[in-house]
């Protein structure tokens, strides 16, 4: 188990070493494509929309209350803009919801 777990870490390091430093060597310049830069542009977020789109559905227990919350959150979101009134809301929405069912 030990051996395979030092393979797995040695593994995870490589790869993570290769995507870090390979496009640091690879692209001395900077990079002028219109679309090349808006694609680079979107990445962190639909990364982070990746990671917590499913723990936003399946952490309260109930897939509905899931869903209640996140519209709650898009449309704060939508309103406002603000990051603070936005968790606030998907909050206040989880535990009322929680509550009630």
């Amino acid at each position: 188990m030990t051996k395979n777990l030092a393979l797995y870490l040695a593994v995870a390091a490589g790869v993570t070493f290769i995507i870090r430093v390979l496009p640091m060597l690879i692209l001395q310049k900077p990079i002028k494509n219109r679309f090349v830069r808006s694609f680079l542009h979107y990445v962190p977020y639909v990364t982070l929309s990746v990671m917590v789109f499913p723990a936003i559905i399946t952490e309260t227990g109930s897939v509905w209350i899931g869903i209640a919350a996140m519209g709650a959150g898009i449309l704060t979101a939508w309103i406002s803009g603000n990051l603070f009134l936005v968790a606030s809301a998907v909050c206040v929405v989880t535990l009322i919801l929680g509550l009630i069912f």
